[in-house]
């Protein structure tokens, strides 16, 4: 398939403009509850929690939805829905830090509505990057892996910039003024519908095989037909017939990714989730207690985003000479052995926070290299090993398994909440990462038939010694020689 330059440019509009509007909200939403409910962490709790559980419930039909439907459909409803869940959000955000109490609908369930909006939002950023990152993608480079691995390389910059950039922006306007930021968050967000809208467009008229009827398992087309059968009442399902049809259906979903090609992979990147070792919120509160002021901190966040970024950029050039399979192993190594010299520095010194603090966050850093080249890399496999009807459904069930172990991460530290226990979540942390690299070895090992791929030199002086080892307990069991 050719490949314009107008497709390309179209599709990281897209990307670019979601991405930023996303971060740009999820970091803003952390600020504006910080300043409207101050003194506590309960509501930034509950809405967290809240935007976390939505996404492991309704992932698998979120995902059922993508596989089905037109693609165009899909994504454009992606995006109105998610800037309609931003703008009101910032509407509720703006009346509570300017006090307007008169709203009547805005009394105290304003943070049940809040949570709700943040789950419609958390909901549609998933179906928007399920169905580019892993449907139109892999559509747009056909059987062309090189375009797919560029692809992959620079929407995965796209991330990162935003990723930094993005919170960076929305917290310097917040330092100014709490209520300009909402309202920039808010013209961010509906300046982008218009441009984001006709770029996708753009990019679906542009490749004839986007527009291609999407196929479907029959086993999914069946599924619901399964067990007794439904009941109808005013020519409508009844409740309870529903909500069993959509656990079978749930359930048959995660049946599903177990039991598929490529589950190991998918599930070894979805543990990588299950860690505080990041410059997120955890490690930020824990680094801010041991001596660190914002500073060091924005000077650490930039040092790992720029070689996150950077891992982008040569990850590709890896996957073209080693393949996929060995530069996911490559990377995910070299993030465990990051962590665990990182922690090596941390636990004999932790009476001394800044001093351990400093070796953490050494190791931290140096390890995101590894973490998002073996992202990259698990991407292309799951890429090419998952079939097309299935892309959307398999990739929301790895979205609802990360969701879950981010989950398990803000639990660990809500258990082992003071400074001097954050050892035990760092463990934790290394344990995953762990974990997550033994199951990539073992589906490294299932499909290659080895873990080391050794030199040609050293193969065959390995086989030469061998052979002459062989050879001689050979001649020594020989008649001649008993």
């Amino acid at each position: 398939m050719a490949h314009t330059s107008s497709v390309k440019i179209s599709l990281y509009i897209s990307h670019f403009l979601s991405t930023w509007n996303s971060r740009v909200f999820e970091f803003g939403a952390v600020l504006y509850l910080a300043t409207i409910y101050p003194g506590t962490l309960l509501p930034m709790s509950i809405y967290a929690l809240t935007r976390a559980a939505s996404a492991i419930i309704f992932s698998p039909v979120i995902g059922r939805y993508i596989d089905t439907a037109n693609r165009l459909h899909v994504v454009r409803l992606s995006i109105v829905l998610q800037r309609l869940a931003v703008a009101v959000s910032c509407i509720v955000f703006w009346s509570l830090v300017a006090d307007w109490r008169w709203i009547p609908v805005l009394g105290s369930g304003n943070l049940v509505i809040l949570a709700i909006l943040a789950c419609v939002e958390k909901l549609c950023s998933i179906m928007n990057l399920v169905s580019i990152e892993k449907d139109w993608v892999v559509v747009i480079a056909g059987e062309n892996e090189g375009v797919l691995t560029t692809l992959n390389a620079q929407m995965r910059r796209i991330d990162l910039i935003c990723k930094l950039a993005g919170p960076f922006v929305i917290a310097i306007i917040e330092s100014y003024s709490i209520k300009v930021a909402v309202l920039v968050n808010l013209g961010m967000n509906l300046a982008s519908v218009a441009v984001e809208y006709y770029a996708i467009a753009k990019v679906y008229s542009i490749v004839p095989a986007l527009q291609d009827p999407k196929t479907s398992s029959p086993n999914d087309n069946n599924i619901l037909l399964t067990g007794e059968p439904e009941s109808l009442e005013g020519g409508n399902i009844r409740y309870y017939d529903r909500l069993i049809n959509s656990i079978k259906f749930t359930l048959h979903e995660f049946n599903v990714y177990f039991h598929h090609k490529a589950f190991r992979v998918s599930f070894s990147n979805s543990l990588l989730y299950f860690t505080v070792l990041s410059f997120a919120g955890q490690m930020v509160t824990y680094l801010l207690s041991a001596g660190y002021n914002s500073l060091h901190i924005a000077i650490a966040r930039a040092f790992s985003v720029t070689l996150e970024i950077s891992a982008t950029w040569f990850t590709p050039f890896l996957m073209s000479r080693i393949t996929p399979i060995r530069t996911g192993i490559w990377f995910i190594n070299w993030q465990i052995m990051c962590l665990v010299a990182g922690v090596s520095c941390f636990w004999p010194v932790s009476s001394k926070p800044f001093v351990a603090a400093t070796g953490l966050v050494a190791g931290t850093i140096l390890s995101r290299v590894g973490l998002w080249g073996f992202d990259l890399s698990v991407q292309v496999i799951i890429q090419k090993e998952v079939e097309a009807e299935i892309r959307g459904s398999f990739s929301s069930v790895e979205a609802a398994w990360q969701n879950m172990f981010e989950l398990c991460a803000f639990t660990s530290t809500i258990i082992f909440s003071k400074p001097e226990q954050f050892r035990w979540p760092v463990m934790m942390s290394l344990l995953a990462v762990s974990l997550a690299g033994m199951l990539y070895a073992s589906f490294v090992r299932l499909r290659r038939g080895h873990l080391l791929h050794l030199p040609l030199c050293i193969e065959r002086n390995l086989k030469k010694m061998l052979g002459d080892v062989i050879g001689y307990e050979r001649i020594m069991q020989s008649p001649t020689n008993v």
